[in-house]
């Protein structure tokens, strides 16, 4: 490693999501893992249980939580912890003066009221709500080079931004009446699922979940309704499918104008053409955005239907919702958070087939 390099903690690096951040930063030119947490695996190599690493972290091996180790080894700390435990970290290695990305949901949002709503608990730390940067760079790049506290999306709700932000950023939908349909693999429910999520009730399944309302639509009205200056509602509906990885946002919104599909191309270019991993994807095989073709990297695959008929518009994301819609993204902002090169250790092309 260089001497320049940064020293890198992972706390819950057991999980899924943990695996993720492990198999990436393995690649990355300017970052050292030097810790890996996890309380069911103490002493245990990390290839223990992320068998596709054996071989790459010879000497790693899973520790319980530390902060003393944290203060003294690490440059930033990765929280791939459950939501409500991050609460109990994230303070305290922030007054260490430590680049703190937290992949839970416990500091995404900007209004404490809405933790009550959505999440059924009042939030201890409203001053650092304030602070904490959204982790998504396509919006907030020039937040994340300042940022102390990145606050990473969720998946559902980085689909659900990136495939409605040309539309909301160009004033070309009603923003009251958005309907976010998000398809979404069995990955998303963690590495101990519920018995709902169970690979044999899941296989061959394509379930909807939460469609009374989902908590990541929180996220995507805060966001959006940030870029346009004006209240943006959504309503959004998971569902449960029986792939591994991936997620698709088709998102249905009515045109305020007429408008022609080459018009609208042009909005996609101009709001996405100088993203490192937004990809367009118009009239070219297999026609739209398909999860099947970003799985394993950070590429986020964008498109659109327009219906003149009744002027509806659907707009399409498909992301591998564990890297763009996890350890990618964080990866990405801690990359523009320390001066990195943004894209370093994200460049991996998908897989084909899969």
């Amino acid at each position: 490693m260089s001497s320049n390099s940064k020293k890198v903690c992972i706390l819950g690096a057991s999980g899924y999501t943990g695996g993720e951040l492990l198999r990436l930063l393995a690649n990355h030119p300017g970052v050292e893992v030097v810790m890996a947490t996890s309380r069911e695996y103490v002493g245990k190599p990390v290839h223990y249980v992320h068998f596709n690493l054996r071989g790459i972290y010879r000497n790693l091996k899973f520790t319980d939580i530390n902060l003393d180790a944290v203060s003294k080894n690490c440059d930033a700390v990765f929280l791939s912890l459950p939501h409500g435990v991050s609460l109990n970290y994230v303070p305290k290695i922030l007054e260490m003066g430590i680049l703190t990305i937290d992949l839970s949901a416990d500091f995404r949002l900007k209004n404490p009221e809405l933790y009550k709503m959505w999440y059924g608990f009042e939030h201890p730390y409203p001053d650092l709500l304030n602070k904490a940067v959204y982790g998504l760079p396509e919006i907030h790049r020039d937040e994340l080079k300042n940022a102390k506290l990145i606050a990473s999306p969720g998946c559902n709700a980085t689909a659900g931004i990136l495939s409605l932000l040309p539309l909301v950023k160009n004033n070309l939908i009603f923003l009251d009446k958005i309907v976010v349909d998000v398809k979404v693999g069995s990955s998303e429910a963690g590495s101990k699922p519920s018995i709902a999520d169970h690979h044999p009730e899941r296989e061959g399944c394509i379930r909807p979940y939460d469609a009374d309302g989902h908590r990541h639509a929180a996220e995507v009205e805060q966001e959006l309704s940030l870029v346009v200056g004006k209240s943006v509602s959504i309503s959004m509906v998971p569902h449960a499918v029986g792939s591994v990885r991936g997620a698709l946002a088709s998102s249905h919104a009515w045109l305020t104008q007429n408008i022609d599909d080459v018009e609208m191309l042009k909005y996609y270019v101009a709001t996405y053409k100088n993203e490192p991993f937004i990809r367009i994807v118009y009239k070219v095989p297999p026609g739209y955005p398909d999860p099947k073709y970003v799985v394993g990297s950070n590429y986020a695959d964008i498109g659109f239907a327009i219906e003149k008929r009744i002027g509806r518009v659907t707009s399409f994301a498909a992301i591998d919702n564990l890297v763009k819609g996890a350890a990618g993204q964080a990866i990405q902002a801690f990359n523009i958070a320390m001066g990195f090169e943004e894209t370093a250790g994200l460049l991996i092309v998908p897989p084909k087939p899969v």
